[in-house]
């Protein structure tokens, strides 16, 4: 039986693991609308009602996801999610208001 994990990450830590590390997709679970309002540079917007359909169909498991929305609750359910189908690269780094860096 696959044991899922929950990962998560400060904004800091996220920020530097982004900043250093290659091959990191940041998702954005938030609707379209709260997604062109504002987000995180260089975040793919895939709402969560569609995250778990669309990860299968665009990233390997063992992809780098990053994963935020607008308070955390989203990106906790999403992360959770993603690692019940296999995902074993998928951080929840919470809401975008609390992301203290550049914004979009």
């Amino acid at each position: 039986m696959l044991k899922a994990e929950y990962h998560y990450l400060s904004a800091k830590e996220a920020k530097k693991r982004i900043d250093s590390e290659s091959n990191i997709i940041v998702l954005d679970v938030r609707t379209k609308e709260e997604f062109n309002t504002e987000h995180i540079p260089l975040a793919i917007n895939i709402p969560l009602n569609l995250v778990c359909d669309e990860a299968e169909k665009l990233y390997e498991k063992d992809t780098k996801l990053f994963i935020y929305c607008r308070s955390g609750v989203r990106s906790r359910v999403a992360t959770s999610e993603l690692a019940l189908m296999g995902y074993n690269n998928v951080f929840d780094f919470g809401g975008i208001i609390s992301w203290p860096f550049q914004k979009i």
